[in-house]
């Protein structure tokens, strides 16, 4: 005996009202309750859906769902840093290494001037505002995405909403980094050091803010075969 299409489409209600937000989690999990239900209906061909879908529900404990939208979440979280790792060695690696390379010296040599101070001003006024403009045209284009889809992607989620992060922990840092570029830019390892943070800040907004968003189409049809925009 097999589900209907209206009863699976009750299993989709049901895992929302269960606090499931992602279309490709709660897919899953109609799935495997789908599965254990036509079980259960092998044994018991007389058992009514809402109670066979019940005991279904109960194998996943006292805490519903939760256990498996964190599981969902780690996974995804790892095949989002697998893509921006792969963006980021690229940097390491002729021609882009070039490019990196001559990043840190535009920077080491800044920070080297006597006009350090304005400098370090200048250079965080540029990546903050580019980021915070960047991160909210991600917003816009996901929310975008989601009305014209209906569904809402675990990893689309992270591409478009989340790819800011590494931007508002360095704005936040902003104290920090005027007393440290006051104190400490007189000395060459300090300099370095400023160099290959703000040189590393460039190049991880840059993948996550516009290398990776650009390629979700491509990453988000690899992960899930029947996503459509």
């Amino acid at each position: 005996m097999k589900l209907t299409e209206p009863q699976i489409k009750q299993l989709y209600t049901f895992t929302r009202e269960h606090y499931v937000e992602h279309y490709d989690l709660q897919t899953e999990l109609v799935d495997h309750l789908a599965n254990d239900i036509e079980s259960q209906w092998q044994v018991e061909p007389q058992l009514l859906f809402e109670d066979a879908k019940n005991r279904a529900f109960k194998k996943f404990g006292i805490f519903g769902f939760m256990d498996a939208i964190e599981q969902k979440g780690k996974a995804m979280n790892k095949r989002y840093m697998r893509y921006f790792w792969t963006e980021l060695k690229k940097w390491f690696e002729l021609p882009q290494f070039v490019a990196t390379i001559t990043l840190f010296l535009v920077f080491y040599f800044a920070f080297s001037s006597r006009f350090v101070s304005v400098l370090v001003f200048t250079f965080f006024l540029i990546i903050a505002i580019w980021s915070i403009f960047k991160g909210i045209k991600l917003k816009k284009q996901f929310n975008h995405r989601k009305k014209i889809s209906n569904k809402k992607w675990m990893l689309e989620e992270l591409i478009f909403k989340q790819a800011g992060g590494a931007a508002m922990i360095f704005i936040s840092q902003i104290g920090n980094i005027f007393i440290m570029s006051d104190r400490y830019l007189d000395n060459i390892y300090a300099i370095i050091g400023f160099s290959v943070a703000f040189t590393a800040v460039v190049l991880i907004n840059y993948i996550s803010l516009e290398l990776i968003p650009n390629k979700a189409e491509k990453l988000l049809k690899e992960t899930y075969p029947e996503f459509s925009l």
